[in-house]
């Protein structure tokens, strides 16, 4: 079963932490390579552009794919959105120059739009009605406006810094997008699929969770439980030999800072808190 994943740019990096994490460590994984095998034998991945990946996963060369919802929509490409993985977050706006008047989407009418996604951007203003000339460019979408190409531009922004650079405002948002786990509709009740995505989930469940142990004395259990703030009861064991017991109990990373002297107060000692790789409910 292959996994198609971004070869390079800002979802590479954060992709190939994933399948770390996930269990599936890629090996000889070298720059410029097209295929990598994992440690699961039933398990490589592809390296692709991300923007090729939504077609590699539906023409059936790769079962799974990661790339952003924007790309997988762009495409049009018959995919099962199987997971939101939290990273690569950004959206698809409309912007025009801040001094060119351009309040609102219905002012485009006849105008002309610059953008990398015309299909997203053909499909929006479709939504709301307007029909301006969609202009597909290649990059430095941004520019276009200033040398009398657009009126304005739909395009990637993940903080806005380089619209505001560019003297660009935006007018609308056109799509919230992340990256995901993308299926083939052809195997996506594959076990082996849910096996993966459950391995991907409980790498995002186990983000911002901090795992606590800590040894209470018999009669201070109880208060020591009143200060936990964990998920559902914390396990507690008896401690071979000794007087008290062993508490673990899976805390909010926020939490903790707060939690522990108050756990201490209550009568618990030796308290250790660690890091979660994975966390499966």
């Amino acid at each position: 079963m292959r996994i198609a994943v971004p070869n390079k740019g800002r979802l590479h990096d954060p992709a190939l932490k994933l399948l770390e994490r996930a269990g599936l460590h890629v090996q000889d994984g070298a720059d410029r390579k097209l295929y990598a095998d994992t440690v699961d034998p039933d398990v490589s991945v592809l390296f692709a552009r991300a923007a090729d990946i939504p077609e590699y996963v539906s023409d059936g060369a790769a079962a799974l794919g990661i790339t952003g919802l924007d790309q997988a929509n762009e495409s049009d490409a018959d995919l099962v959105d199987l997971l939101d993985l939290k990273f690569g977050a950004c959206r698809l706006v409309l912007a025009s120059p801040e001094d060119g008047g351009v309040t609102s989407p219905e002012e485009l009418s006849g105008g002309t739009v610059a953008t990398e996604f015309p299909r997203i951007t053909r499909n929006y203003f479709e939504e709301i009605g307007v029909s301006p000339e969609i202009v597909e460019v290649s990059g430095a979408t941004e520019l276009t406006p200033h040398v009398d190409i657009a009126d304005a531009i739909v395009d990637i922004t993940s903080t806005g810094t380089t619209l505001r650079m560019n003297r660009l405002s935006i007018v609308d948002e056109v799509l919230e997008s992340s990256v995901r786990l993308f299926a083939d509709p052809a195997v996506a009740d594959d076990p082996k699929i849910a096996h993966i995505q459950t391995a991907f989930r409980s790498v995002l469940d186990a983000d911002g969770k901090r795992y606590v142990m800590m040894n209470v004395p018999h009669d201070a259990l109880d208060d020591v439980k009143e200060q936990i703030p964990g998920m559902g009861g914390p396990t507690v064991m008896d401690i071979a030999g000794g007087t008290g017991v062993a508490v673990h109990v899976v805390v909010d990373e926020r939490e903790v800072f707060e939690v522990i002297p108050h756990l201490k107060a209550a009568g618990a000692t030796d308290i250790l808190v660690t890091e979660i790789e994975r966390l499966v409910p």
